[in-house]
């Protein structure tokens, strides 16, 4: 278990976490652009991309760790309880996806943090949204994604 104060280091990460969004983001060594119109690159990669820009597996890797220990570093910020390495992944998975705003201002952590962990497991599925050409839709790889993250968070 990490504890409340964030003594874990955020660069360790579970494996679990790792390949849950190695496969949801998918490799992708040229730039390219997201569906928000942002370029990407490696596993979901955001910072500092450049269309035209490649890169090869093992940077694509340092990207996913780097991001996936900032995205760890948020979760360890925000939440106040202990959490299992497998929760501490699923929700710097969320955090990957979302971001930490989504993450401070959800219920999912509220409920975390008051210690109902199961509460906060069944948050999971209600971020499954995103807004495609002006229109709010549900996202069959977003519910796969968050039913993905909710089992692993569920296997304290």
């Amino acid at each position: 278990m990490t504890t409340p104060t964030g003594a874990a280091n955020p660069r360790d990460i579970h494996p679990d976490a790792l390949a849950l969004v190695r496969h949801f983001e998918s490799l992708y060594l040229k730039a390219y652009l997201c569906p928000a119109g942002v370029p990407t690159i490696g596993y979901g990669h955001t910072a500092g991309v450049r269309m035209g820009q490649t890169i090869n597996g093992l940077q694509a890797e340092v990207f996913l760790r780097t991001d996936m220990a900032d995205a760890a570093a948020a979760v360890d910020r925000l939440v106040t309880v202990p959490l299992t390495a497998q929760q501490r992944g699923a929700l710097a998975s969320f955090v990957f996806n979302l971001g930490a705003g989504a993450l401070r201002d959800s219920t999912l952590l509220r409920l975390l943090n008051q210690r109902d962990y199961d509460g906060a497991a069944a948050e999971f599925p209600k971020w499954v949204y995103a807004t495609v050409n002006g229109v709010k839709k549900q996202l069959d790889g977003l519910k796969k994604r968050r039913a993905a993250e909710a089992d692993l968070f569920g296997r304290a």
